[in-house]
């Protein structure tokens, strides 16, 4: 019982991870269109710009906010330079572009940090353990993750349903040309959006970092995830990215726990653990098939 709830709330922690992503990769997608492979560089340099401020200051706010400006700031620097002019090509040269980013982002942090892995301690303040039932501790980090993934779920739901720039994004993505006839400047509000979008990649990647170690390439290992989360969840929806992330993230736990210790009943240890782990990756995938077959738009499929 208590690994199993440890395993629900590992898988929860990974989920509202793959939120933070997939709710800026639906977003920038639902509303502009645009397919961005590099995504999870925006996850990567937050991370960095978070682990190379820790390190210099010790400070864990200045890292926090070192981490989200320098995503923020570089995800709108790239859509004015580039992903503006994507807009009106089709997605093969958008897919085409942003992989030439994904080479350029990681080639740049190799050359700025090395090939070897940063390594983040966990803040001083949330270091430890809690006590979520008895005889069950949980470290207070994860549930600190959880806690802040949760919260932003609830800040962009107020965002795009409550405000009149909710209003304006919601608008752009259906009616582009009204929009820009009532005198709405389309091009910045596109540029608002990919930088919020960037801004909650890099808030995923600083947060993961005491958790995983921030290397070159992080982002991509993580950025496949993030695209299955989105078509489960429904292209353009962060409810759907909300709901498909806590899934994709309590399966891919869930079988990575359980599953080479079913085989090794029948199996030799290191065969079922390498089986196990194969199986348990192709889950998410089996689930997103599963999911398609039902509901071929996803669970969510809308604009928010």
């Amino acid at each position: 019982m208590a690994l199993l709830l440890e395993q629900l709330l590992n898988g929860i922690q990974l989920g509202v991870t793959l939120f933070l992503l997939a709710a800026g990769l639906t977003l920038v997608f639902g509303i502009m269109g645009v397919i961005n492979l590099a995504h999870g560089s925006l996850y990567m340099i937050g991370a960095y710009a978070a682990a190379v401020t820790a390190t210099a200051t010790g400070s864990a706010i200045l890292s926090l906010l070192a981490g989200l400006a320098a995503a923020a700031a570089i995800g709108m620097l790239l859509e004015y330079v580039v992903l503006r002019r994507l807009y009106a090509r089709d997605h093969l040269d958008q897919v085409l572009a942003t992989f030439g980013l994904i080479l350029f982002f990681n080639q740049g942090m190799v050359l700025l940090f090395g090939r070897q892995p940063l390594f983040v301690n966990v803040p001083e303040a949330l270091q430890g353990f809690v006590r979520v039932l008895p005889g069950i501790d949980y470290p207070i980090y994860r549930l600190v993750i959880i806690l802040v993934g949760l919260l932003v779920a609830l800040g962009l739901y107020l965002l795009i349903q409550r405000t009149r720039i909710g209003m304006l994004v919601r608008a752009g993505a259906t009616h582009r040309e009204m929009v820009r006839a009532l005198g709405v400047d389309v091009r910045l509000l596109y540029t608002l959006v990919f930088g919020l979008g960037a801004l909650l990649a890099g808030l995923a990647g600083l947060m993961a970092g005491p958790i995983l170690s921030v290397q070159p390439g992080m982002g991509e290992q993580i950025l496949i995830t993030t695209f299955v989360v989105v078509v489960i969840g429904g292209i353009g929806s962060v409810r759907g990215a909300l709901f498909g992330a806590v899934l994709v993230g309590l399966v891919d736990t869930i079988l990575r726990a359980y599953v080479p210790g079913l085989l090794r009943q029948v199996m030799e240890g290191s065969e079922a653990d390498a089986l196990g782990a194969g199986l348990a990756s192709m889950g998410v995938y089996l689930l997103m098939a599963l999911v398609l077959l039902v509901k071929p738009r996803g669970l969510f499929p809308a604009h928010a």
